[in-house]
């Protein structure tokens, strides 16, 4: 499973591709990518197969990084956007 994060992140298996439109431009900050590549990690370790965890972990921290950006601005970094993870579970992912 590749994961590519860009303006419209890819997720591709080699069989199935998802583009993942959540997100904004003020993610480009340090430890962003961290914070996907984490996100990834615990969702395959709660059981979720490689390609699954890729597309939900893009799809959460995306809406993290929209919710960090109405509060903050240009210029996110990781701490910004892990603060919001919780509110967009609470939000959206029920």
């Amino acid at each position: 499973t590749v994961l590519l994060k860009s303006a419209n992140d890819e997720i591709s298996d080699g069989r199935r591709t998802r583009i993942n439109r959540t997100g904004t431009p003020a993610m480009t900050g340090a430890g962003t990518g961290d914070v996907l590549a984490g996100a990834v990690g615990g969702l395959q370790a709660k059981g979720m197969t490689p390609f699954d965890s890729a597309c939900l972990a893009a799809y959460i921290c995306g809406k993290a990084g929209e919710y960090a950006f109405t509060d903050k601005s240009y210029g996110l970094i990781a701490t910004d956007i892990v603060e919001e993870i919780p509110h967009v579970l609470r939000d959206l992912l029920r």
